[in-house]
């Protein structure tokens, strides 16, 4: 019997490469849904050539485009909107759920996808981030397993495993720096997106390029890493690597230290966690040892980039912090990209509106959705001041 796969954010970078790995075993894996939220011509494209039982836009507003689109196939049946979302993953034949929406917006449907049962392959950051707790605590209580697909959270996981119990001493988890780590305070007041999605070794969403240059990224990653391998924060630590070939490792309690290495290949991670603990062919490059010449690591600067430290506080402080930090990254990330506030106008936005927003010490699910609602509106007049400022 093959595995059913819902893919939650198709058209995106880790969902297209998704399809391909899928496409590369049609043996093993076949599609029984996919999701999107704005693309509807693409992910028209992707239903016709991998045939799905169902289809769901989130934006409502492109139902009947998407309608129209698939007319001529009525055995794919098309949904739209938020709930539909949720119920997508609750389908009975479904096995696997790639969890690879960008934002808070991958919450929901993942905790239904916990609900039902469904094997989680992780991509959403932010689902961990915002609500790590609760995740973890559903995943026990329904007996859904959750494999990461973060590069870096894989190479954690890969090399983890046969270790049982053994005690970790340390995590390390890598960056490549991104395209600004050289670069000081000054030229940094200057960057433009443009520069910002210039990313030196990995091709990634608009999104989450710009939250690498900014490290926020590695921010959330440091508390993905703290609920999946139940490691405290001051245990994680992170290191500059702009080879991008040790994707991360782990330090044990006799000092000895297992890193997972490679090309840097999304799909990999990807098919690891449909596979695990089965490892299958995968075609593409191969790390030639020879080429690699030297292997660098240092320390972040987080004064320049104030993001990480101001991820490693909201970890510090618990509750709903991490999710007002990151409902302020989001808004802050895409004021950016909209030329509504500089790259460090970015961490001060987002600094202002954790001091601001009402911190929950216990959150619950209707919480964290409160949380995010009023972190956006507060971070959004801030960079409103920004830009009545810089205009």
């Amino acid at each position: 019997m093959k595995q059913q796969i819902c893919i939650l954010g198709s058209t995106g970078s880790i969902g297209t490469q998704a399809l391909d790995v899928i496409e590369q075993h049609s043996d093993l894996y076949e599609v029984y849904a996919l999701t999107a939220n704005n693309r509807v011509e693409e992910l028209a494209r992707q239903a016709r050539k991998f045939n799905p039982a169902a289809v769901v836009i989130a934006n409502e507003a492109h139902y009947a485009t998407l309608c129209k689109l698939l007319t001529d196939r009525p055995d794919i049946k098309v949904y739209a909107g938020k709930e539909a979302l949720k119920q997508i993953v609750e389908a009975e034949p479904i096995n696997m759920v790639l969890a690879a929406m960008v934002g808070f917006a991958g919450l929901e449907p993942t905790i239904a996808a916990i609900k039902a049962r469904k094997k989680i392959c992780l991509a959403n950051k932010e689902t961990l981030v915002v609500a790590g707790e609760l995740i973890c605590k559903l995943a026990q209580e329904h007996h859904a397993s959750i494999l990461p697909v973060d590069s870096e959270h894989s190479a954690i996981f890969q090399s983890l495993v046969g270790e049982d119990d053994n005690e970790i001493d340390k995590i390390l988890l890598t960056c490549s720096g991104g395209p600004f780590r050289l670069f000081d305070r000054d030229r940094l007041q200057t960057v433009t997106a443009a520069d910002a999605l210039r990313h030196p070794t990995w091709d990634m969403g608009a999104k989450i390029t710009i939250d690498s240059a900014s490290l926020m990224n590695k921010g959330f990653e440091v508390m993905e890493a703290k609920w999946l391998f139940g490691v405290p924060a001051d245990k994680i630590q992170v290191l500059i690597h702009p080879q991008s070939i040790v994707h991360s490792a782990v330090q044990f309690a006799d000092g000895a230290v297992k890193a997972q290495l490679g090309v840097p290949d999304m799909r990999l991670p990807i098919q690891y966690a449909f596979s695990f603990p089965k490892r299958l062919p995968l075609k593409g490059d191969r790390l030639d040892l020879f080429t690699a010449h030297c292997l660098e690591f240092f320390e972040p600067d987080t004064e320049k980039f104030r993001c990480l430290a101001l991820a490693y506080e909201a970890i510090n402080r618990g509750g709903n912090m991490p999710c007002i930090l990151n409902a302020a990254n989001e808004v802050a990330n895409e004021a950016f990209r909209h030329n509504k506030c500089s790259f460090l106008g970015m961490a001060d936005i987002i600094d202002r509106t954790m001091q601001r927003a009402t911190f929950d010490a216990s959150p619950d699910l209707e919480v964290y959705l409160q949380t995010d609602a009023e972190a956006r509106r507060i971070a959004t007049e801030f960079v409103a001041e920004k830009a009545a400022a810089k205009g």
